[in-house]
């Protein structure tokens, strides 16, 4: 019986934890849910600063589109809590590129610092 009550209660943990998302996943999701407006998941994908940025864009050109991203990695590199992907979309006509950190476990698109530049 104790058996059976620890393996219930792993599953329920198990069930209940959620999926972590790679740094390339996470830059789809952000990407896609800018131009959907959808901002609940923008917000909960990006650091604060990055969030208040991409909804100012967004109050200034409004691009809601509901077109397929066809989000296309075309480089991506990794450094400990840091990592930089670079990407195309059918909404752009240039690549583009974004620095995510890890925070909390999650990985989150954040603003580049001055005169950051990408490693690639």
């Amino acid at each position: 019986m104790k058996k059976m009550i620890v393996y219930l209660l792993i599953s329920f943990v198990m069930g209940c934890s959620q999926p972590q998302l790679s740094y390339t996943d996470t830059a789809k999701i952000v990407v896609e849910s800018f131009y959907k407006n959808d901002n609940t998941v923008l917000k909960k994908h990006t650091t604060p600063e990055s969030y208040a940025s991409f909804i100012a864009i967004q109050a200034m050109v409004a691009p809601e589109n509901d077109n397929p991203s066809n989000f296309k990695l075309i480089e991506e590199t990794v450094d400990g809590d840091i990592a930089w992907v670079k990407f195309s979309t059918s909404y752009e006509e240039k690549p583009e590129t974004f620095k995510l950190v890890k925070a909390d476990g999650q990985w989150k698109v954040a603003e580049k610092g001055l005169r950051e530049q990408a490693p690639f």
